[in-house]
């Protein structure tokens, strides 16, 4: 069974190992490239069938196959029967809602994780997260990377491969993982910067201004997303971790340290995104308490005009009731004197309120 499936839900109840593609189609077609290099010679291709590929299998050069679009899956069931990989592998490739992990087998290493692209407009200071999966597998010559889209996310790599003949045309398989997990991991960067310019527009309209169900949904909505964006980043220091530990031949003890690289990246990225997460709990606690201090300033009005009218109510009442006799009715000077106690009333009150500062 060779299909695509939108959620995973709909794997349910098919056998481990079925190849269906998982996810939404970013691609309908596969697009695959390879570039073949050593440290004098670089070749960039296109490629139209995987038997072109096979031709690289047995060279002394480092071979990378890029794999953009995963709608078809015949693609990637015939690259793992030709490269002997395991069928839940394959299928852990096609699912695109894994967890970022690390695998390690007798002849190659599985990886897989999230790259995050920000999309953000200056103009109405909206984030949005670009979510891709990327595995990985790596062979003693051959790396491997399918991604769900065709982007730019690989460029820098790409573009030392061509312009260098220094370390990375130099070493292998492992080192070429290396630049690619470090290009993954170092594209969070720029995530972060646009959060940041995303986090200090919501604080400055929410210092400067009256609180408004606007800037709230902004604040939940980044509240999600950096939820979303943790859950990616988090399992990349197992992954790291795993990589480090690993004693496969694939991965040479010189690469240790550029692995370590990658690992405080992810550490720094993730330490970013939970300061961040704090900053939005504050600036909630803060949206709350400016809602609060509005309210109050609201009922202090209200309790300033009711504390003028109510005693002037009381009076306008009791003189407003028909009894016969009432000594004052009779008075010559009742209803100028009943005036100024009406003006003395609110004067007094407003003196006193002034005086306490609620005005």
């Amino acid at each position: 069974m060779r299909t695509s499936l939108n959620y995973p839900s709909e794997k349910i109840g098919l056998p481990p190992g079925t190849l269906v593609h998982v996810g939404e189609v970013h691609e309908a077609d596969t697009q695959i490239s390879l570039i073949d290099y050593s440290k004098e010679v670089v070749e960039e291709l296109q490629i139209d069938s995987i038997e072109e590929i096979l031709k690289y299998k047995n060279n002394s050069t480092t071979t990378w196959v890029i794999v953009e679009g995963l709608a078809t899956v015949d693609v990637v069931e015939t690259i793992g029967r030709e490269f002997d990989v395991h069928p839940l592998v394959l299928e852990d490739i096609l699912n695109t809602h894994q967890r970022p992990k690390f695998e390690e087998y007798d002849d190659y290493l599985y990886i897989v994780l999230d790259g995050l692209l920000p999309e953000s407009t200056s103009e109405n200071e909206q984030f949005l997260v670009i979510y891709e999966q990327v595995s990985i597998l790596v062979f003693s010559n051959f790396v491997f990377t399918f991604k769900e889209k065709k982007d730019e996310l690989f460029n820098p790599v790409l573009k030392r491969i061509k312009a260098s003949k220094g370390r990375i045309r130099s070493l292998g398989t492992d080192y070429l993982t290396y630049a690619i997990l470090d290009a993954i991991v170092d594209q969070n960067f720029i995530l972060i910067d646009a959060l940041d310019d995303v986090v200090t527009y919501i604080e400055d309209a929410l210092l400067t201004s009256d609180p408004t169900k606007e800037i709230l949904n902004k604040i939940q909505h980044l509240k999600r997303d950096i939820i979303h964006i943790r859950k990616s980043i988090s399992p990349v220091r197992e992954l790291m971790s795993g990589l480090l530990r690993s004693e496969s031949t694939l991965i040479n003890q010189s690469t240790h340290l550029y692995f370590r690289d990658v690992s405080d990246h992810a550490i720094r990225v993730l330490e970013s995104i939970e300061t961040y997460r704090d900053i939005l709990s504050g600036l909630l606690d803060i949206y709350i308490s400016s809602i609060s201090n509005k309210m109050n300033e609201v009922m202090k009005v209200l309790t300033v005009f009711a504390s003028i009218f109510i005693p002037l109510t009381f009076l306008a009442g009791i003189y407003g009731m028909n009894f016969q006799y009432m000594p004052e009715l009779a008075l010559k000077w009742a209803y100028p004197a009943i005036w100024v106690v009406f003006i003395t009333i609110p004067v007094v009150l407003l003196i006193y309120f002034r005086r306490k500062k609620w005005l």
